[in-house]
């Protein structure tokens, strides 16, 4: 049993009624409470006995549930569960998928996106919390847990990056789009022979390596970076992994889709991401998605 402190962080209560049409803003609000809670507990286990246990999706450790608990506790103490579902990557295989398919509002949450970085104590893992409607997401929630940085977004409603301290800005992408110049930003650990034979003819060749998924996306919503490159495998992403950094990235003004740009959808019966994904800031995007195709397909040949 994990033991937690009373949170570093602290925010006014906010009660939300149900409704057809959420109010985003106090959506928002309590979604950044529930981000830092959860930052807050994976600070103060990283160091503890873990308990770590293996799955078909990777390690599982006390913190991730843990941290699972205190997202769900706050949101559904706030918002119960008749006008929203929920979808996260602890629970979803113990509820029926019909729970959360009926609903149009769903919770997508990874409490720990990066465990094996966790577990190394890298400092490079995050939490995701994202509200999906009619299976696209509008608020966006994305912590950085060692660096004190929270990530937020609504649909139309920009990024902004809120530090530790309280203080809030504005993000936006960068414009750099010499391919020479544009920064991929890879994983040390999820690179197997087809990703790196691709890698190794790709337009952009100037590389930079960020351990969780969240993490990557963020820094090329912060213009520490500027393409992402994510093809479907062994370890192919789900929802928790791609929802809230999408929306993070794209309301900062860059783009994400699947290779043949067409969206991404979530909360559907499958909630693994087949297929090539490229997210980037918005420049030569659907160069860079159909370089991507023909390099694929060249190697097949």
């Amino acid at each position: 049993m994990l033991h937690v402190s009373r949170p570093l962080f602290h925010y006014p209560p906010s009660t939300i009624h149900p409704m057809t049409d959420p109010n985003l803003k106090d959506l928002l609000s309590i979604a950044r409470v529930a981000g830092w809670q959860a930052a807050e507990i994976l600070l103060k286990t990283q160091n503890l006995e873990l308990n770590i246990q293996n799955s078909e999706d990777g390690p599982v450790t006390a913190a991730d549930t843990a941290a699972n608990e205190a997202i769900l506790t706050t949101l559904q103490t706030q918002l119960g569960t008749q006008e929203f579902g929920y979808l996260t990557e602890e629970t979803y295989k113990l509820e029926p998928t019909t729970d959360r398919l009926q609903h149009s509002w769903v919770w997508v949450i990874d409490p720990l996106d990066g465990t094996q970085e966790f577990i190394k104590q890298t400092g490079e893992y995050a939490v995701h919390i994202a509200l999906v409607h009619d299976h696209r997401p509008v608020l966006a929630v994305v912590v950085c847990p060692a660096v004190g940085k929270l990530y937020f977004a609504t649909l139309n409603g920009g990024t902004f990056l809120e530090q530790r301290d309280g203080t809030i800005a504005p993000l936006h992408v960068s414009q750099r789009h010499q391919l020479e110049e544009m920064i991929v930003v890879t994983s040390r650990s999820h690179r197997n022979q087809r990703f790196n034979q691709l890698m190794e003819r790709f337009p952009c060749q100037t590389q930079k390596s960020i351990g969780s998924l969240g993490g990557k996306i963020a820094a090329v919503a912060d213009q520490r970076a500027d393409v992402y490159v994510a093809l479907s495998g062994t370890s192919a992403a789900k929802d928790w992994d791609l929802a809230a950094p999408e929306l993070i990235l794209t309301e900062a003004g860059g783009q994400f889709t699947h290779f043949d740009g067409s969206p991404l959808l979530y909360n559907q019966e499958d909630v693994t991401q087949w297929g090539g994904l490229l997210a980037s800031n918005g420049q030569n995007h659907d160069f860079l998605c159909a370089e991507a195709t023909r390099i694929l397909n060249e190697l097949r040949d």
